[in-house]
C-alpha cells in the first residue's frame, strides 16, 4: 500500500513524498531560532540594581557632609543608606554571584557592607549602643574611615585592569574617605565639605556607568570607558 501511495503522489505532484516528521520533531524545528535567540541574549547586568542604589545613598550622604543639613541632623542620610543603599548593593551581589561575575560581586558586596556598616555606626553612636561615649566618637570614626581606606584602596589598586571609569570611581570614593578622615581627625568642616564635592563627583562618574548599561540592556551600545590602566 505504502508503494501504490508514493507512486500515487509521485503521477500527481511529480514529486515523491520525503520521509514524515513526528510532531515533536517539528515542534523543535520551530522552536530553533527562539532557542537560539534566548542563548545569543545577554547575561543579566546587576549593575542596573546596584549603581541606582549606591547612587542614592551617595548623595544623601553628599548633602550632609557639605552642610545641606543642619548639624543636628547628621543622620539624615540615614533612611535611605540603611535601606535602599545597603540592600539594593546586597542583591547586585547576590545576582552577579549567579551569574558567576565574582568581581562583580565582590564590589558590591564591599560597598553593601560599608553602607551598613555605616548606619549601624551613627544610629549606634546616636542611641550609645556601644557604650563608648563622647570623648571616644571621635576616635571610633577615625577606626572605621581608616579600616575603609585600607579596603577601597586596595579595591582601586585591584581594578586597574578594568575600564579607567571604574578605577575612576573607586579612587574618588578613596579620596572622599581620606578627606572625612582628615575632616575628623583635624576637626575641619572645610575637609568634611570637600569629601562631600568628591562624593558628588563619584556619583556622577556612577550616573555615566548606569546610563551605559541602560543603553546596552535596552539594545543600544555601551558607552566609551576608558581604556584599562594595566592590561
Amino acid at each position: 500500500m505504502t508503494q501504490s501511495i508514493g507512486r500515487q503522489a509521485q503521477t500527481t505532484t511529480g514529486q515523491v513524498p520525503g520521509p514524515r516528521v513526528s510532531a515533536e520533531t517539528g515542534a523543535e524545528a520551530a522552536a530553533g531560532p527562539a532557542v537560539a535567540a534566548a542563548a545569543a541574549a545577554p547575561p543579566g547586568d546587576p549593575s542596573l540594581v546596584g549603581l541606582p542604589t549606591f547612587m542614592v545613598g551617595s548623595i544623601a550622604l553628599a548633602l550632609v557632609d557639605i552642610g545641606f543639613a543642619p548639624i543636628t541632623a547628621a543622620g539624615a542620610a540615614i533612611p535611605l543608606i540603611l535601606t535602599a543603599s545597603s540592600i539594593g548593593a546586597f542583591i547586585a551581589c547576590t545576582w552577579a554571584a549567579r551569574l558567576g561575575q565574582s568581581a562583580v560581586a565582590g564590589v558590591y558586596a564591599i560597598f553593601g557592607s560599608f553602607w551598613l556598616s555605616y548606619a549601624v555606626l551613627v544610629i549606634g553612636l546616636s542611641h550609645n549602643w556601644f557604650g563608648i561615649g563622647l570623648t571616644g566618637i571621635a576616635r571610633t570614626l577615625e577606626i572605621f574611615l581608616i579600616a575603609w581606606v585600607v579596603v577601597v584602596g586596595l579595591l582601586t589598586l585591584g581594578s586597574v585592569r578594568l575600564p579607567m571609569a571604574y578605577t575612576a570611581l573607586f579612587a574618588l570614593v578613596e579620596a572622599a574617605f581620606v578627606f572625612s578622615l582628615l575632616g575628623i581627625i583635624y576637626r575641619s568642616t572645610a575637609l568634611t565639605k570637600t569629601s562631600g564635592y568628591l562624593v558628588f563627583a563619584f556619583v556622577a562618574v556612577g550616573a555615566y556607568l548606569y546610563l551605559s548599561s541602560m543603553s546596552t540592556a535596552t539594545g543600544g551600545r555601551a558607552f566609551p570607558l576608558g581604556r584599562p590602566i594595566m592590561r
